[in-house]
């Protein structure tokens, strides 16, 4: 499968964009394979880039304990990209997973040319919080 304008569309992260830009995002990104059972990046382990999944699921686990389940169009490993902190959680493929990544530095250039994405990752960090916070009341 290769990713299309439409999945990015799809990601509340991208979708304000027009398809110049879109074309732009896949130009940069690169899809990757992970094995079922292999993490596909580590808590407090430096971070490169940003993963969308495309295709399987995936388990994030903060300090060994579960905290979310991501699938397709769920995207992760922003947060180091904004802070440039080691990866706040672990993310594992629960079965096979393909994501589009892209390096931190071409997603920073992404965002200083279009906004809306910044605004965007903001309301999914929140969301991200709230949901966390829920779960330890």
């Amino acid at each position: 499968m290769v990713a299309t304008i439409e999945q990015l569309r799809g990601v509340p992260l991208f979708a304000g964009l027009p398809d110049k830009a879109l074309t732009q995002v896949l130009a940069l990104a690169k899809e990757v394979d992970h094995e079922s059972g292999k993490p596909i990046l580590e808590e407090d382990h430096s971070g490169v880039g940003f993963h969308l999944i495309l295709e399987g699921n995936a388990t994030v686990d903060v300090s060994g304990t579960e905290v979310a389940r991501f699938g397709p169009g769920d995207y992760f490993g922003e947060m180091s990209i904004i802070d440039g902190l080691p990866r706040s959680a672990t993310v594992t493929a629960a079965v096979d997973v393909r994501t589009l990544a892209i390096t931190s530095w071409d997603f920073e250039g992404l965002m200083e040319q279009h906004p809306s994405m910044m605004r965007a990752m903001l309301v999914e960090l929140s969301g991200r919080i709230r949901q966390i916070e829920k779960t330890r009341s």
